[in-house]
């Protein structure tokens, strides 16, 4: 794995800022990562501010999302040339389930079933939110409305509902 630099400029599609990867780096990544479909965990450095990211391929062509923690205002700054180091990210990136979600979740046949169907993004997303809660209460309370997410009667949002 060899950390590959190159300038380019900042782009957006939609909302998303982002940067293409040139060929031979992203030939490159591929070939470190062993695959070449997405996602694909990188890791690197936006005008020297170290980031983790995956490399995403959408509408046919691979692209680095930037978002505010990468680089700061990224949206205000579409079109300026940034440097960009990349190299694919080896480490393991796995979230481990809190404890009382992942007994919630077990208590229910409904529950479980419907959260192993879960894309992994979706579940990783609702395991961060109950992991960043810091109250006794507000975890117990948002555990609840997961469960009853995955039973379907309710929708859930994650940071909108605190």
């Amino acid at each position: 794995m060899k950390k590959e630099s190159f300038s380019t400029t900042l782009e957006i599609i939609g909302i998303n800022p982002f940067v293409f990867i040139p060929e031979e780096i992203l030939s490159n990544i591929f070939n470190d990562s062993g695959k070449n479909k997405s996602p694909i965990p990188v890791k690197g450095t936006i005008n020297g501010k170290e980031y983790q990211q995956n490399l995403m391929k959408y509408l046919g062509e691979w692209r680095l999302y930037i978002n505010f923690t990468m680089l700061k205002n990224s949206p205000k700054r579409i079109g300026e040339t940034i440097e960009v180091t990349v190299e694919y990210d080896a480490s393991d990136r796995s979230i481990t389930i809190h404890p009382q979600l992942e007994k919630a979740i077990s208590e229910s046949s409904i529950a479980l079933a419907n959260f192993e169907n879960l894309t992994p993004s979706r579940k990783n997303e609702l395991i961060r939110y109950i992991n960043n809660l810091k109250t006794q209460t507000s975890i117990q309370r948002n555990i609840e409305k997961i469960i009853r997410h995955l039973h379907g009667e309710t929708d859930f949002f994650g940071k909108m509902i605190e």
